[in-house]
């Protein structure tokens, strides 16, 4: 299993090397920019996490808020305001985890997403791909699950699953339907002065990086992937990354000198982590 997925597609290492051409391209959602990338436009007030910048990832259990770094990366759903604010009042900035991907049974929305847009499971119970090229229908959902981040005062949004197309999710998604998903997400992130952080999707990072304020990773390192991040870093972007089977001597060495803000978690994601 590879971080929250369980059946990437091996088969689909995508044509999309190809689309690396540099020129700026359109801002349309619909991906008629041919997925050329995009330069994102400095916003002020928004928040920019800094390279290299220490984080904790907590998705399970009753967050710790007592762990001394600067990040806190947490279930959206799950806490209220009241945790976020306890967050900022120690100096922390939060990022608000909510799934972009694939619809979850167990959260208070769910009977609002349409039968029809529900592919296969995603491998994790209670969980279903979410049919990405339905962006009219998607993005009021997306956009509710965003103003609750806002409304509880989140810094950041942590969109997951942000790769279906190479997933089989019985749905026949391509890279230009994921591109257009993926930047309806970041659009709707920046429209309410939320940062967004890339999750999955490495193959289109050439085209995205404009769109993302910062990655998060599950073991790129195990699966010899972290130099396909280095963009990010490259542009002033941090790279939140965690491995959950090797240990940290196995993979911090080498993620140090990429600058990436790495930690070894549970796959629980409960509070405890073993920073590099």
């Amino acid at each position: 299993m590879k971080g929250r997925l369980l059946a990437p597609a091996a088969a689909l290492l995508l044509a999309l090397a190809a689309c690396t051409s540099s020129g700026g391209g359109g801002g349309d959602n619909g991906g008629g920019d041919n997925g050329r990338p995009r330069t994102a436009t400095p916003v002020a007030g928004r928040w920019q996490p800094q390279v290299g910048v220490a984080w904790q990832w907590q998705l399970s259990g009753t967050v710790d808020t007592s762990v001394d770094v600067p990040v806190y990366d947490i279930d959206g759903f799950e806490n209220d305001a009241a945790v976020v604010a306890r967050l900022h009042d120690d100096g922390r900035r939060v990022v608000c985890y909510v799934n972009a991907g694939a619809w979850e049974s167990f959260r208070p929305d769910a009977k609002d997403f349409p039968a029809a847009l529900l592919g296969r499971g995603d491998g994790w119970d209670g969980e279903r791909w979410l049919d990405v090229r339905a962006l009219d229908r998607l993005r009021p959902l997306m956009a509710a699950r965003f103003d609750m981040c806002r409304a509880k005062g989140f810094d950041a949004v942590e969109p997951d699953l942000l790769d279906g197309y190479a997933n089989s999710t019985g749905f026949p998604l391509t890279a230009a339907d994921q591109l257009a998903y993926n930047r309806m997400i970041a659009d709707l992130a920046h429209d309410r002065g939320l940062a967004v952080g890339l999750k999955n999707d490495l193959d289109q990072i050439p085209q995205l990086l404009g769109d993302f304020d910062f990655s998060v990773d599950e073991q790129c390192a195990q699966y010899d992937e972290c130099g396909q991040l280095s963009p990010f870093v490259a542009a002033g972007k941090p790279v939140f990354h965690v491995e959950y089977e090797l240990a940290p001597a196995q993979f911090c060495p080498a993620v140090r000198k990429l600058g990436f803000s790495s930690m070894r978690k549970h796959l629980s994601l409960d509070a405890w982590r073993e920073p590099c």
